[in-house]
C-alpha cells in the first residue's frame, strides 16, 4: 500500500479510527479499499451473470424513460470518474505529482461504470425487468461512499478553505449520481415484448416483481390482503408460471428418462448379443430381446443377473439438478452468516466490561447483529423458495410421467399394481420427493454447521468442549433408537388404521345388509377391537414421544452443563465469565438444529429411495404393443380378420384364447355367445389389442368404437360423455339419443343432457349408463363396432328397442361391421352369423338356422331355456313397443331408487369411490356435493322443478358454512371438553413450570458468571454447578411429564370422539347413507380421525412449546432491560397483524389445495379403469392434457401456499431481528447499570426468539386447520338416529312369528321428509305359508315394500302387523332378526366364510355345513384347503357373483325364519344359479311366507298369488292364471317375456 499511496498517506491509523469518539478512516484506505470493493464485486459477478443471460432470453424490452435516465446517469458517472483522472494528469503537468493511487482508482471506477452501463443495456435486450446484480453494486457503492462523504465534510469543517476543490466537487457529483442510480434500480422496467403477461388473465406478479420485492416476497402481499378481506376462491389464484407448468416440466423429465431407457436398452442389447452367437431372427421385432424360443430367454435371464436398469434418479437430477443447486448456494451462504452473531455477541459482552470504550462501538455492534440476522433471513428464505419450487416441479413431473405410463401399460403389468397402488405412487411417493427436496441440503449443511460450531467452541473453551460433544454423540443413538421404535409403531398403527378403514368401508358399503340382518353389534365390536389396538400403539408412541421431547429440550442444557462443569473443574485458573458462557450457549443452540435434523433427513432419504424404486419399477413396466393389431391391411373384403390367433392376458399365463380364426365380412353383424367365462370378452379385448398376442395375425380395417361390458362413464356432463371429444352436431346427437332410448331419461335429469354425472356414473341407473356408453359409440361413427354385451343391464323391452334401432339389421349401424357379445337369446335369429365360444375356443360358427341343424352345443344351449317360441313373438312385441306410452315410465327412468339400482353399484366402483375418497382428503368440493343433492332431490321425479331447486340450494349453502372463515372458539372448547377441562388446565400449568425452571437455570448461570468479576469463584464452584444441574434436570422432568400428560389427554379425546362417531353411524337411518356419498363418511373415519389421533396432538404440543418459549424470552429481556417493555407493544401489534393476514390466507389456500387435489386422483383412477375405452377411441393425448390441467390447477393453489410461508417467514423473522436489535441497543444504553451476565442472558435469549415466533404463527395456523377435524367428526356424531334396537317392555315372544301372517293396512311410506309417497295406502293381507310374487315396472315401489317390512323406511301412515304384533312398536333388532332376506345384490364382508354366514357364532359347524349343502356350495367349500375358514376378500371378490348369491341363500337357510323375502337378482347371474336358488327355496321354505320381487316372470308363474304394483299402488293382486286371463298389466309383461301368447 506504501507504494500506491506514498509515504504521506498512511493506510491505517489506530488512534484515528478505533480509539476515539468520532472515528474516521484514513484517505488511503478510502481511496483503495472502499473504492475498489464494489468494482471487484461487479467484475467477479459479471462473467457468470452474462453466461446466465445468454442462456435465458426473455425477449427484449423497449427503451423506456427509466432506462434512458439510468443510461444517461451511467454515462455522466463515467465522465465524472475520468474528470478526476484528467485532473490528476493536469496536476502532473503543473508539476504537482500525486501518488499512483490517484491514477489507479479513477481509472478502475471509470471502467466499472462502463461495465455497469453495458449491463443496463444488455439486460434490457435480454428482457430482465429488475436487476439484482446492479442493485447490489449500487448499494455497495453508496455504502462505501458514505465514509468519504462524512470525512470530506469534517475536513472542510476544520480547515478554513477546501484544499482540493476539484475532487471535492466531483465526489459529491459522484455520490448524488450513485444514490440516484440506487433509487432508480428499485423500480421495474415494463415487461418484455410478446411476453405472456399481456395475454394472461391473472398473471403471477412474481414474474414482473423487482429485485427487492423478490427478496422480501413483497409481491405476495396483494394476495395476503385479498385473502384477509374475504376467503380466497379458485378464481383469485394467479396463473402458474410457465416454467413450473406441466407442459414445460413433464417433457423435460420424460426426455431425460427416455435417454436413460435407451442407454439401459443398448446395454441389455450388447449383453444379449454376447450371450447368443445367433442374432434374433429377422422380421421378428426385437422387442423382447431375441425371443426366439422360451428356453433361450430362460438362459438369458439366468445368466444376466442384473441387467442395467434405467436410473430414474439420474434423469431427475439431470432435469432438475441445476435449478436446485442455486438453492444450495444460498444455503451455504446462510450457514456461514449464522456464525457471525455469536462472534458479535462476544464482542458486545466484552464491550460492556470495558468502562472507557467509545459508545459508538456498542451501537455499531447492535446494528451489525441486526444486519447479519436480516441478511440471514433473506438468504434462508431464498434457499427455501428454490427448494420448494424444485419439489413442486418434481411432483408435477412424476405425476405426469406416471399418468402417461398408466395409459399404455400391458394388462399383466396392470395386474401387478392395483389402481390404489398407482394412485399411491402419485400421491404418497411423489409427495415424499417433494418433502425431501426441502431437507436435502441438510445432508452437507448439517455436518458443515457442526464442524464450524465445534471450531468456535474450541476457541472459546478449549478441550473441555469435548465433554459436551461426547454428551451430544451419546444422545444421537438414543434419538435414533427412539426414532426406530417410533417408525415400527407407526407402521403397526398404519396397519391397524388400514384394517379399520377397510372394515368401515365394507360396513358402510354393506350397511343396508347389516341393518337387514341386524348384525350391527357384531361389526361394531370388531371395529372397536381394532380401534383399541390402534390406541394402544398410539399410547406407546406417546411414551416415546415424551422421551424424545425431553431429549430434544434437555440436550443443549446437558451439553452446556457438562462442558461448563468440566471447564471449571479441570483447571483452577479456568474462570467461567459471561463472554465464555453465553457465546458457548448460543453456539450450542446453533448445534441443536443440525444434530436433530440429520437423523430425520437420513430417514426421509431412505423413504424416498423406496419410493424411487417403486416409481422406477412402474415406469419400466412393459407397454402394449401398438402394432399387435394391423390397422393398415386393406387387401381383403372382410373388415375384421383373425388368423390362428393365440392370446393371453400375461406372458407367463396360459393362453386365454387359442386357435381363433375369424373373418367378419364388411358390414355384417356377428353375435358371440357362450357360457360365463368362456372367453367372449377376451375375444373383444384381443381385437382391441389389449391382450398379448402369442401367435397369429389380426387385422382390422378402419376406426373402432367399443362398448365395454361395464359401461365406463366419466365424471362430466352427459353430453360430454356421449360426444367424447368429437364436435357437437345437434341433429346427429338427437338421433343418437333417440336410437339409444335416452330421450325420456333426459327429461327426468335436472339439467337435461348438461347434468353433471357423478364419479363412475353414480347418478345414472345401470341401464342408463350402458345406453350412454352405446350412444357414445354410435355418435363416434367408426367403421367397426365391438359391443361387449351392451344389453345385459337394460330391461327386456328397452333391449328390444335398442337392438332394433341401433344394432340390428334395420338399425342405425346397418352397413357397419358389428361384433356383438350377448346373453340375450331372443336376438340371435336376426344376426348374420353366430360364433359359439367354449373354453377359449370357437366351437361352432354359422347362421342361426345352420347351428340349429348341426344340433351341437348351441342347440343344447337353446333347448335348456325353451324359448324358441320367441321367434313367433317378434311381430307382437314390435306392436307393443309402438304403444310404449302404456308404460308410465321408461323402464329405466331415472328413478334413482338406490334400491333398484343396487346391482349396478358393483364392487369395482365401490372400490374406487373408496380409494379416492380416502386419498383425496376432502371430497367436500361443492361439485360432488351438488351431485348428491341432486340425487336426493330426484328420488321422485314428479316434483315440480321449482320446488326441487329451492331446498337444494339451501342445503348446499348449509353444508358449505363449516368450511370457510375462522374456526369458532366453540370447537376449541369442544376439544378441551373431550380432553377434560381440569386436565387441560393442569397441562398449561405444567408448561408454565417448565418455562420457569428453564429461566431459572439461565438466570443462575448469569449470576455464576458474575462471580468472575468479584473473584469469589473457587469457593462456590460445586454449589454453582449443583444448583445449575438441579434446575436443568427439573426442567427436563417437567417437559417429559407435561408432554406425556398432554398425549394421554389427546388419546382420551380421540377415543371419545371416535366412539361417538361410530356409535352414531350404526344407529343412523338408511336414508342418510342413501344421500351421503360413502366417501364423505369414510373421510370422517380416516382423515379426520387420523388428524385427531396424530396431527392435532403434535400441533398442540408444538404450539404450547413455542408459545411458552416466546413468552419466557420476553420476560427475560424485560427483566434485564425494563425499557424493552416500550417496544413490545408495537412489535406485538405488527406480529398479530401479519399473523392474522397469514392465517386467513394460508388456511384458505390449504383448503383450495386439498379440494383441487382430489380431481387429479379421481380423474386418474377413472382413466385407469377406462383405459381400454380411451385407447379404442384414440383419445390418449386429450386425456393426458386433461390430467396436466388438473395437476396445474392443483399447483396453482399450492404455489401461493409455499410463498405465503416465505412471506410470513421474512416478516416474522424481521420482527425477531428487531427484538435482537433492541435488546442489544438497550444493553448498550444501560451499559453502566448492567453486569455482563445480564447482557449476555438477554441478548442470547433474543437470538433464539426468531425461531419460536415463526413456529408459533405456523402452529396457530395448523391448529386452526386441524381443529376443523373435531368439528367435522362432531357434526357426523350428532346426526339423527333411527328407532332403538331393542324396546324392553315391548319385546315379542321368542317364537314369534309362528304363523307368518302379514297384514298391510292403509300403509303409506316415503323415502324422506318432503318427498312424494312411494307406496300409497296399500291394504292387503297374506296368510302364513303363502308365496307372493311382486312385479311392476322400475320405480313402482317393489323394493320399497321389502324395506318397509324391515323398517328401513318408517311408515308415513298406516300399519304393518305380523302375527298380530304391530311392527312399529318393537325394537328394530327384535323385528329384523325374525325376518330373512336374500338381497338383490349379494354382499359379503372380508373375513372367513363362516363369519359371513354366522357372525354371532350361534350355530354349530354341522348346521353350517347343512346349510351349505342345501345351497349347493358344499362341493366348492370342501374343495378349498381352508374349508369354512376360507378367507373372503373385500366384497367377496374371490367368489363369482353366482357363488356369492348362493352364500346369501345359505345365510337365509341358517336363520330359517317364518318369513322370507327374496329380492331377485337381475342380470348379475346366469340362469343356472337362478334355477338352483328357486328350487332350494321351493323345497326348504315350503311352510314359510315368501315374498319374491321378480324380474324374470317365469320364476313366479307357480306362486300362490302375484301382486302387481304400479306407481306405489296395487294394480292387480290375484293368482297368476287369473291375472293372465284378465289380460291386464301382468299379461302385458308376460307377453313381453314370451310367457303368454
Amino acid at each position: 500500500m506504501e507504494r500506491l499511496c506514498g509515504p504521506k498517506l498512511p493506510f491505517w491509523v489506530a488512534n484515528q479510527t478505533l480509539h476515539t469518539d468520532s472515528p474516521d478512516l484514513p484517505e488511503c484506505f478510502q481511496l483503495s479499499v472502499l473504492s475498489w470493493l464494489p468494482c471487484v464485486y461487479l467484475w467477479l459477478a459479471c462473467p457468470p451473470y452474462l453466461f446466465y443471460l445468454q442462456r435465458n432470453n426473455k425477449g427484449y424490452i423497449m427503451m423506456s424513460i427509466l432506462n434512458r435516465v439510468k443510461t444517461v446517469f451511467g454515462l455522466v458517472l463515467w465522465i465524472v470518474c475520468w474528470t478526476d483522472l484528467f485532473g490528476t494528469f493536469h496536476e502532473l503537468q503543473q508539476g504537482d505529482s500525486k501518488p499512483p493511487i490517484y491514477f489507479v482508482t479513477p481509472l478502475v471506477v471509470g471502467m466499472t461504470m462502463l461495465l455497469a452501463l453495458f449491463l443496463i443495456q444488455f439486460e434490457r435486450l435480454r428482457g430482465v425487468q429488475s436487476s439484482g446484480i446492479l442493485f447490489i453494486f449500487w448499494f455497495l457503492s453508496v455504502l462505501c461512499a458514505i465514509v468519504p462523504f462524512r470525512s470530506k465534510i469534517l475536513q472542510a469543517k476544520y480547515q478554513s478553505e477546501i484544499s482540493d476543490k476539484l475532487r471535492f466537487t466531483t465526489f459529491y457529483f459522484y455520490f448524488s449520481l450513485i444514490v440516484a442510480e440506487l433509487i432508480l434500480s428499485c423500480f421495474n422496467e415494463k415487461p418484455p415484448l410478446f411476453s405472456n403477461i399481456d395475454t394472461d388473465p391473472n398473471p403471477c406478479p412474481q414474474s414482473t416483481a423487482g429485485f427487492l420485492s423478490t427478496m422480501t416476497f413483497w409481491w405476495f402481499t396483494s394476495m395476503a390482503i385479498k385473502g384477509y378481506k374475504n376467503p380466497l376462491e379458485a378464481k383469485d389464484l394467479w396463473s402458474l408460471n410457465k416454467r413450473d407448468s406441466s407442459e414445460v416440466v413433464v417433457p423435460k423429465l420424460l426426455r431425460e428418462w427416455e435417454v436413460e431407457q435407451a442407454k439401459a436398452h443398448s446395454a441389455v442389447d450388447q449383453s444379449t448379443q454376447a450371450h447368443f452367437s445367433k442374432p434374433p431372427p429377422a422380421g421378428e421385432s426385437n422387442h423382447v430381446e431375441g425371443e426366439s424360443s422360451p428356453e433361450e430367454v430362460e438362459v438369458l435371464l439366468s445368466k444376466q443377473k442384473d441387467p442395467k436398469k434405467p436410473s430414474f434418479l439420474r434423469s431427475l437430477i439431470k432435469a432438475f439438478g441445476p435449478y436446485f443447486l442455486i438453492g444450495s448456494a444460498f444455503k451455504l451462504l446462510q450457514d456461514l452468516i449464522t456464525f457471525v452473531n455469536p462472534q458479535l455477541l462476544k464482542l458486545l459482552i466484552s464491550f460492556t466490561k470495558q468502562k472507557g470504550a467509545p459508545t459508538w462501538w456498542g451501537y455499531a455492534l447492535a446494528f451489525l447483529m441486526f444486519f447479519a440476522a436480516f441478511l440471514q433471513t433473506l438468504i434462508l428464505h431464498q434457499h427455501f423458495q428454490y427448494c420448494f419450487v424444485t419439489g413442486m416441479r418434481l411432483r408435477t413431473s412424476i405425476i405426469g410421467a406416471i399418468y402417461r405410463k398408466s395409459l399404455i401399460i400391458t394388462n399383466a403389468a396392470k395386474r401387478t399394481s392395483t389402481v390404489g397402488e398407482i394412485v399411491n405412487l402419485m400421491s404418497v411417493d411423489a409427495q415424499r420427493f417433494m418433502d425431501l427436496t426441502t431437507f436435502l441440503n441438510m445432508l452437507w449443511s448439517a455436518p458443515l454447521q457442526i464442524i464450524l460450531a465445534l471450531y468456535f467452541l474450541w476457541q472459546n473453551l478449549g478441550p473441555s468442549v469435548l465433554a459436551g460433544v461426547a454428551v451430544m454423540i451419546l444422545l444421537i443413538p438414543l434419538n435414533a433408537a427412539i426414532a426406530v421404535r417410533t417408525r415400527a409403531y407407526q407402521v403397526e398403527q398404519m396397519q391397524y388404521k388400514d384394517a379399520r378403514i377397510k372394515l368401515m368401508n365394507e360396513i358402510l358399503n354393506g350397511i343396508k345388509v347389516l341393518k337387514l340382518y341386524a348384525w350391527e353389534s357384531s361389526f361394531k365390536e370388531k371395529v372397536l377391537e381394532i380401534r383399541q389396538k390402534e390406541l394402544n400403539v398410539l399410547r406407546k408412541t406417546a411414551y416415546l414421544g415424551a422421551l424424545s421431547t425431553m431429549a430434544w429440550t434437555s440436550a443443549p442444557f446437558l451439553v452446556a452443563l457438562t462442558t461448563f462443569a468440566v471447564y471449571v473443574t479441570v483447571d483452577k485458573n479456568n474462570i467461567l465469565d459471561a463472554e465464555k458462557a453465553f457465546v458457548s450457549l448460543s453456539l450450542f443452540n446453533i448445534l441443536r438444529f443440525p444434530l436433530n435434523m440429520l437423523p430425520q433427513v437420513i430417514s426421509s432419504i431412505v423413504q424416498a429411495s423406496v419410493s424411487l424404486k417403486r416409481i422406477q419399477d412402474f415406469l419400466s413396466h412393459d407397454e402394449l404393443d401398438p402394432e399387435s393389431v394391423d390397422r393398415t391391411n386393406t387387401a381383403t373384403d372382410s373388415s375384421v380378420t383373425v388368423v390362428n390367433g393365440k392370446f393371453t392376458w400375461a406372458k407367463q399365463d396360459p393362453p386365454a384364447l387359442h386357435n381363433i380364426n375369424l373373418m367378419v365380412p364388411q358390414g355384417s353383424l356377428l353375435a358371440v355367445v357362450g357360457h360365463v367365462g368362456c372367453g367372449k370378452s377376451s375375444l373383444v379385448s384381443a381385437l382391441l389389442g389389449e391382450m398379448e398376442k402369442m401367435e397369429g395375425h389380426i387385422s382390422i380395417q378402419g376406426s373402432v368404437a367399443y362398448v365395454p361390458q361395464q359401461a365406463w362413464i366419466q365424471n362430466a356432463t352427459l353430453r360430454d360423455n356421449i360426444l367424447f371429444g368429437k364436435a357437437y352436431n345437434e341433429h346427429k346427437y338427437r338421433c343418437c339419443l333417440d336410437a339409444c332410448a335416452l330421450t325420456q331419461d333426459l327429461e327426468v335429469l335436472p339439467g337435461g343432457d348438461l347434468t353433471e354425472i357423478g364419479e363412475k356414473g353414480i347418478n345414472l341407473s345401470g341401464g342408463q349408463r350402458q345406453r350412454v356408453s352405446l350412444a357414445r359409440a354410435l355418435y363416434n361413427e367408426a367403421d367397426v363396432y365391438l359391443l361387449d354385451d351392451p344389453l345385459s343391464a337394460v330391461d327386456a323391452h328397452v333391449a328390444k328397442h335398442i337392438f332394433d334401432q341401433v344394432i340390428g339389421p334395420e338399425g342405425a349401424l346397418q352397413g357397419k361391421t358389428r361384433i356383438l357379445v350377448t346373453h340375450g337369446i331372443s336376438f340371435l335369429p336376426q344376426v348374420d352369423n353366430i360364433v359359439v365360444m367354449v373354453e377359449g375356443r370357437v366351437s361352432e360358427m354359422g347362421s342361426y338356422q345352420e347351428l340349429l341343424k348341426q344340433n351341437g352345443a348351441f342347440a343344447e344351449f337353446l333347448r335348456n331355456y325353451s324359448l324358441e317360441d320367441i321367434i313367433e313373438e317378434d311381430e307382437a312385441t314390435e306392436a307393443l313397443i309402438d304403444e310404449e306410452e302404456n308404460f308410465p315410465d321408461d323402464a329405466l327412468s331415472n328413478h334413482t331408487d338406490m334400491v333398484d339400482n343396487e346391482p349396478v353399484v358393483n364392487e369395482a366402483k365401490r372400490q374406487f369411490i373408496r380409494q379416492i375418497s380416502i386419498i383425496s382428503g376432502d371430497l367436500e368440493n361443492p361439485k360432488s356435493r351438488s351431485v348428491r343433492k341432486r340425487l336426493c332431490s330426484e328420488r321422485k321425479h314428479d316434483e315440480s322443478l321449482s320446488e326441487k331447486k329451492l331446498p337444494k340450494v339451501e342445503k348446499l349453502i348449509q353444508a358449505e358454512t363449516a368450511e370457510t372463515g375462522r374456526v369458532k372458539s366453540k370447537v376449541f372448547w369442544e376439544y378441551a371438553k373431550a380432553v377434560g377441562p381440569l386436565l387441560s388446565l393442569f397441562i398449561c400449568f405444567l408448561y408454565g413450570c417448565q418455562s420457569a425452571a428453564s429461566i431459572g437455570a439461565n438466570v443462575w448461570l448469569s449470576q455464576w458468571t458474575n462471580d468472575a468479576a468479584q473473584n469469589v469463584t473457587q469457593e462456590n464452584v460445586s454449589m454453582r454447578v449443583g444448583v445449575y444441574a438441579a434446575l436443568g434436570m427439573a426442567q427436563g422432568l417437567l417437559v417429559m411429564v407435561s408432554s406425556f400428560t398432554l398425549a394421554m389427554g389427546n388419546i382420551g379425546a380421540a377415543r371419545k370422539l371416535h366412539y361417538a362417531l361410530l356409535d352414531n353411524k350404526f344407529h343412523t337411518p338408511q336414508s342418510f347413507f342413501d344421500t351421503t356419498p360413502i366417501g364423505r363418511v369414510i373421510n370422517r373415519f380416516s382423515k379426520d380421525i387420523y388428524v385427531i389421533d396424530e396431527a392435532l396432538p403434535s400441533t398442540v404440543l408444538m404450539f404450547l412449546g413455542t408459545f411458552f418459549s416466546s413468552l419466557s424470552t420476553m420476560i427475560v429481556i424485560v427483566a434485564s432491560t425494563p425499557i424493552f417493555a416500550v417496544v413490545i407493544a408495537p412489535l406485538a401489534f405488527i406480529y398479530i397483524f401479519v399473523q392474522r393476514f397469514y392465517v386467513a390466507t394460508s388456511r384458505q389456500l390449504k383448503r383450495l389445495e386439498s379440494v383441487s387435489r382430489s380431481p387429479i386422483y379421481s380423474h386418474f383412477s377413472e382413466t385407469v379403469t377406462g383405459s381400454s375405452v380411451i385407447r379404442a377411441y384414440c383419445r390418449h393425448d386429450a386425456f393426458v392434457l386433461m390430467s396436466d390441467m388438473k395437476v396445474d390447477e392443483n399447483q396453482k393453489s399450492y404455489y401461493p401456499g409455499i410463498v405465503s410461508n416465505r412471506w410470513l417467514g421474512v416478516r416474522i423473522e424481521f420482527i425477531g431481528n428487531c427484538i435482537v436489535l433492541f435488546a442489544a441497543l438497550f444493553a448498550v444504553i444501560g451499559k453502566d447499570k448492567l453486569n455482563p451476565g445480564l447482557v449476555g442472558l438477554s441478548v442470547s435469549y433474543a437470538l433464539l426468539v426468531t425461531m419460536s415466533l415463526n413456529w408459533m404463527v405456523r402452529m396457530t395456523s395448523d391448529l386452526e386447520s386441524n381443529i376443523v377435524a373435531v368439528e367435522r367428526v362432531k357434526e357426523y356424531s350428532e346426526t339423527k338416529t333411527e328407532a332403538p334396537w331393542e324396546v324392553e317392555d315391548k319385546k315379542p315372544s321368542p317364537d314369534w312369528p309362528s304363523q307368518g301372517n302379514v297384514e298391510f293396512s292403509d300403509y303409506s311410506v316415503r323415502y324422506r321428509e318432503g318427498l312424494e309417497l312411494v307406496l300409497k295406502n296399500l291394504t292387503l293381507s297374506v296368510k302364513g305359508g303363502e308365496k307372493i310374487g311382486i312385479v311392476g315396472r322400475t320405480g313402482a315401489g317393489k323394493s320399497s315394500m321389502t324395506l318397509c317390512l324391515f323398517r328401513l323406511l318408517e311408515a308415513a301412515g298406516g300399519e304393518i302387523t305380523i302375527d298380530g304384533v304391530k311392527i312399529s312398536e318393537i325394537g328394530l333388532h327384535d323385528l329384523r332378526s325374525k325376518l330373512t332376506i336374500i338381497p338383490q345384490e349379494p354382499v359379503l364382508f372380508s373375513g372367513s366364510l363362516r363369519m359371513n354366514l354366522d357372525p354371532f357364532e350361534r350355530y354349530s359347524d354341522g348346521e353350517v355345513w347343512k346349510a351349505l349343502e342345501l345351497s349347493h356350495l358344499n362341493k366348492f367349500v370342501s374343495n378349498q384347503p381352508a374349508k369354512l375358514e376360507l378367507e373372503c376378500s373385500e366384497g367377496g371378490e374371490n367368489l363369482s357373483v353366482g357363488q356369492r348369491q348362493l352364500v346369501c341363500l345359505a345365510r337365509a337357510l341358517l336363520r330359517k325364519t317364518r318369513i322370507l323375502i327374496l329380492d331377485e337378482a337381475t342380470a348379475a347371474i346366469d340362469l343356472e344359479t337362478d334355477d338352483l336358488i328357486q328350487s332350494t327355496i321351493r323345497t326348504q321354505f315350503e311352510d314359510c311366507t315368501v315374498f319374491t320381487i321378480a324380474h324374470r316372470l317365469n320364476t313366479i308363474m307357480d306362486y300362490t298369488r302375484v301382486l302387481v304394483l304400479d306407481k306405489g299402488q296395487i294394480a292387480e293382486f290375484d293368482t297368476p292364471t287369473n291375472l293372465l286371463f284378465r289380460r291386464g298389466v301382468f299379461y302385458g309383461m308376460a307377453k313381453d317375456a314370451g310367457l303368454a301368447q
